[in-house]
């Protein structure tokens, strides 16, 4: 099975059938560029103030180039206005509605995954959000082309109908994460193919997740956004305040449920 880029007035019914839904080309080169470039350049000067605390030893390369997490929560930095602003672009939302109806921003990320560096396990990302009384939806913006080699995304088409799982532990050789979701029985990973400026949107409850970068000299950059649909009536607290089309910060009731590894359970940013 190939991921292949179906007509906008398939979107919702091949998302339905998948959990997952590719839309090529949604960012032209310049835009991609002045993306990569920003990312660059604070990585350079500054990989700590937006980095996360992943426990990673100093000899890891992903100590140098660490995922950012939360970006559009950084306005005075030139990365975080441009994420705040990409969050709500009009052609993201406009997938986002067709896929879940009006929605939300709750996350953003932009991961560097230098060559060398490790993958991250199979996971599901409603784990993390804990949107209710629906699901998170991802979109993954390729801000480099990628593939295997350098450690592109692997999706489970179908594995959306699941529940959210408590995961196992990873293989630390492989992955910088320590959680695992195996895939269901009978559902077989496909390997995504990305061209820079490419989107993959996918289900909180889609199983995913990529291999380590085995490539001598390609970076697999990525900026990742989470959305919720405006329906919902709860989220992780690590997620709010929201961010509305608009771009004003909405609020709604923190997870109040236990989480699929026990009521004890308190979640973890992702």
């Amino acid at each position: 099975m190939t991921l292949r880029t179906p007509p906008a007035s398939e979107r919702a019914r091949h998302y339905t059938v998948d959990g997952v839904l590719q839309v090529d080309r949604l960012f032209d080169a310049s835009e991609v560029e002045a993306i990569r470039a920003t990312f660059v350049e604070q990585v350079g000067r500054d990989h700590e103030a937006l980095g996360a605390d992943d426990g990673l030893p100093d000899d890891d390369v992903l100590a140098r180039f660490p995922r950012f997490m939360q970006p559009h929560r950084r306005p005075e930095l030139a990365v975080g206005a441009l994420a705040r602003r990409l969050m709500t672009d009009a052609r993201l939302l406009d997938v986002a509605r067709t896929l879940i109806g009006p929605a939300y921003g709750a996350q953003s990320m932009f991961y560097f995954k230098p060559p060398g560096a490790r993958g991250q396990a199979f996971h599901q990302d409603n784990y993390f959000l804990r949107a209710h009384p629906e699901t998170c939806l991802a979109a993954w913006i390729a801000i480099d082309d990628c593939d295997a080699e350098n450690g592109a995304l692997a999706v489970v088409p179908g594995s959306h109908t699941m529940e959210v799982v408590c995961p196992e532990t990873a293989d630390a050789r492989e992955s910088f994460t320590q959680g695992l979701v195996r895939p269901p029985a009978g559902m077989e990973p496909v390997q995504t193919v990305m061209r820079a400026g490419d989107v993959l949107f996918f289900h909180g409850s889609t199983v995913h997740g990529s291999l380590p970068n085995t490539s001598e000299s390609r970076f697999r950059r990525s900026l990742i956004f989470h959305y919720v649909p405006c329906s919902s009536v709860e989220v992780s607290r690590w997620y709010l305040p929201l961010v509305g089309p608009d771009g004003s910060d909405v609020m709604i009731a923190e997870a109040s449920r236990g989480g699929p590894c026990g009521d004890g359970w308190a979640g973890a940013a992702h």
